[in-house]
């Protein structure tokens, strides 16, 4: 997901030595990525300036994590999924977003901020974290059980946080990289647990055995009812009618969402043992189609940041 937010450049110097049609191709594929992930928020540089190494910097575990489109992809359409058990967090996103009419406006704005954050400069990114803290202070109301609700609450903060972060860490664990040692998995939640921090969380887990312990205690809290419902059938329809290119790695990648999501979280949101055995037999396509993604998308934001952090600052 993080690849595609906010990207500007064109790689040409990497499509120097293949012939046309392959390069043709390669940038078909590469902006039919970009148009499910950018184009909504703001517009970053992740170019400049030369030497800034972002929040994290290139040695973090969360560059490494957030780097594969993919499974970021895949983590974010499950993490959707999961943050929409929480009564009080859906009753946010279902009066104070468009996600009904624009499920892919949604996406991009994770995307943006999942990127801008893990590898923008310094100062973009800092800013990104601000602007989101304004917009949740205007997201307040009342739940249908009649519990009031605020974006900005703290406890909120941390369950969209760590339904997001566990999510993308079990989809680069499944798809990209099953050897992530047990430390630096944890080393990845201390990380992004400074942004959940930043907008305004508290009690954020920071290990493994945390994040486990936290999932089980908010169980009782989660429930699926109509809504909730409605917003996962949003979602697996949310493949994009006018890039057919894209439509089968979409649904795709929407069938691995489910697959990902914990057993618990399956059942409750009702999905029949047939549905959720199509799921599991997403994952031998996703392994298939995921290198030719990373193929295409050739001037990732990731691959830009690194550049950017290992230029030599300005004098």
């Amino acid at each position: 997901m993080s690849e595609s937010a906010g990207q500007s450049g064109n790689g040409n110097e990497r499509n120097a030595s293949l012939p046309a049609f392959v390069v043709r191709l390669r940038e078909r594929i590469s902006q039919s990525v970009l148009s499910m992930t950018s184009g909504s928020g703001p517009t970053l540089d992740y170019t400049h300036p030369p030497g800034d190494p972002g929040l994290f910097g290139p040695d973090s575990v969360c560059w490494q994590v957030h780097a594969d489109f993919t499974s970021m992809m895949i983590g974010g359409i499950s993490a959707l999924m999961l943050q929409a058990l929480h009564p009080l967090a859906l009753a946010g996103v279902w009066d104070h977003s468009t996600f009904r009419t624009d499920m892919r406006g949604r996406l991009r704005r994770t995307a943006t901020f999942i990127a801008g954050t893990t590898y923008g400069a310094h100062d973009d990114a800092l800013a990104l974290i601000e602007r989101v803290k304004r917009i949740h202070l205007s997201v307040t109301g009342v739940a249908p059980d009649g519990r009031p609700y605020r974006a900005s609450d703290p406890a909120l903060l941390t369950w969209v946080h760590v339904a997001e972060v566990s999510s993308f860490l079990a989809a680069h664990l499944r798809y990209v990289n099953p050897s992530l040692s047990s430390a630096r998995q944890d080393r990845y939640y201390a990380e992004v647990a400074l942004i959940a921090k930043l907008l305004g969380a508290t009690d954020v887990p920071e290990t493994r055995a945390q994040v486990a312990e936290y999932l089980s205690s908010m169980r009782p809290e989660l429930e699926a009812g109509p809504r909730t419902h409605e917003v996962v059938r949003v979602l697996r329809h949310a493949a994009p009618p006018d890039r057919p290119l894209m439509q089968p790695a979409v649904r795709l990648m929407l069938n691995a969402g489910v697959d990902l999501l914990p057993d618990w979280a399956q059942q409750m949101l009702g999905f029949t043992r047939f549905a959720r055995m199509q799921a599991v037999l997403a994952r031998p396509g996703v392994r298939l189609v995921g290198p030719f993604i990373r193929w295409a998308h050739v001037n990732a934001v990731s691959k830009r940041a690194r550049r950017r952090a290992a230029s030599a600052p300005d004098a």
